[in-house]
C-alpha cells in the first residue's frame, strides 16, 4: 500500500513546488470542488506500476491456460461466489473473457475494462440465479413491445 498525501487545489496552485516536492516521496491527490480529485505521481512510479500490472497479467493468462478453465473457475469463486450460480459452459466462457479482459486492461491501462466484464457477468448470474426470470428472458418472444426506456434514465 503506497502513502498518499492530500492537498487542496488551491495548494496545487499557491505553491506547486512544495507540492512537487511532496511528490518526490508520494503521492498525491488534489482535492477539487468542482470535479474528481486528481492524482499526482511521479511518471517513472506510474510506469513501473503498469509495466507490472502488464507482467502479472500475463503471468496470470499463462497460469490460467495450464490449469483450465474448470479449474480457474472454482479458484475465482472464493472472491467472486456469483460464478457457482452459471451453468458450465457460461462458466467456461466467463474464464476466457475474464483472462483477455485482464490482459487488454493491463496493456491498456483501462481497469474500466475488466470491470464491466465483471459488471455483465454477474448480472449473467443474477438471471441465472433467479428460475423465473431465467425462464422469462429465455422464451421466445413475438410481437413488438413498444419503445425501450435508456437504461440510463431508470
Amino acid at each position: 500500500m503506497s502513502i498518499t498525501s492530500e492537498v487542496q487545489w488551491s495548494e496545487l496552485q499557491r505553491d506547486p513546488k512544495s507540492v512537487a516536492a511532496i511528490a518526490e516521496q508520494h503521492e498525491v491527490r488534489v482535492k477539487r470542488r468542482d470535479g474528481a480529485d486528481l492524482l499526482l505521481v511521479r511518471a517513472d512510479q506510474h510506469q513501473n506500476r503498469h509495466s507490472a500490472a502488464v507482467v502479472a497479467a500475463r503471468a496470470m493468462r499463462s497460469v490460467f491456460r495450464a490449469a483450465g478453465p474448470d479449474v480457474v473457475a472454482d479458484a475465482l469463486k472464493d472472491e467472486f461466489p456469483w460464478i457457482a450460480v452459471l451453468p458450465e459452459s457460461d462458466r467456461a466462457e466467463f474464464v476466457q473473457e475474464f483472462i483477455q479482459a485482464i490482459n487488454a486492461s493491463a496493456e491498456l491501462g483501462q481497469w474500466s475494462l475488466l470491470a464491466q466484464i465483471m459488471h455483465e457477468w454477474a448480472n449473467t448470474a443474477i438471471v441465472h440465479a433467479d428460475p423465473e426470470l431465467h425462464r422469462a428472458l429465455s422464451e421466445p418472444t413475438s410481437g413488438d413491445f413498444g419503445p425501450v426506456p435508456n437504461p440510463m434514465e431508470i
